[in-house]
């Protein structure tokens, strides 16, 4: 069995891709703020001790950079999971910004998170990201041998489908087991 570390990412700074007019997934690119760069640092320093021999994250930005100030803390490389990525709010990436993002949200909401029965959205259902983000971190988990722990950094999303919680932090994480996920 192996402990994973569930860390979201710090707090992204959108101005750039607001000045930009960068549409609908180029947000995604966005970088962190400056206390999404403090946020990422005091979880590296609270996650120096946990003995973490991977390190996993998500391929936006914003988890990278996170990813990044944690490794250079914990000493290890980044690995990147793309099946961490985020929540798809519109599979068809169509969305052009973010009041576009709180209309398939709410929606999401009102559905419990998971589509009507006999009825298909374009926003991912919930189960759905609870499937893809278990089997990366089953792989991830599988590829450690001996002790050691799993640091995955990651979006609010992804961990709601694997822990439950409506509610994550910027910048904090959540233990689970290997044998907790789905």
């Amino acid at each position: 069995m192996t402990t994973i570390y569930l860390l979201r990412h710090g707090e992204p700074d959108y101005e750039p891709v607001r000045e930009r007019r960068w549409p609908g997934s180029m947000a995604d690119l966005a970088p962190l703020s400056a206390r999404g760069i403090e946020q990422a640092t005091e979880a590296a320093h609270q996650l120096a001790t946990v003995g973490a021999v991977k390190l996993v994250s998500s391929p936006f930005t914003r988890t990278l950079q996170t990813a990044g100030i944690v490794a250079c803390r914990v000493g290890l490389l980044i690995e990147v999971e793309f099946d961490l990525h985020e929540w798809l709010p519109d599979d068809t990436f169509g969305w052009q910004d973010h009041d576009e993002v709180r209309i398939f949200l709410a929606d999401f909401e009102s559905s419990g998170g998971e589509w009507p029965p006999d009825q298909q959205r374009q926003w991912e259902p919930l189960s759905a990201v609870r499937q893809r983000a278990s089997a990366a971190l089953r792989r991830a988990a599988a590829s450690i041998s001996g002790d050691g722990s799993l640091i995955a950094v990651t979006h609010e999303m992804v961990i709601r489908a694997l822990t439950g919680e409506t509610v994550t932090w910027k910048g904090r994480f959540r233990q689970i087991d290997s044998s907790q996920l789905p």
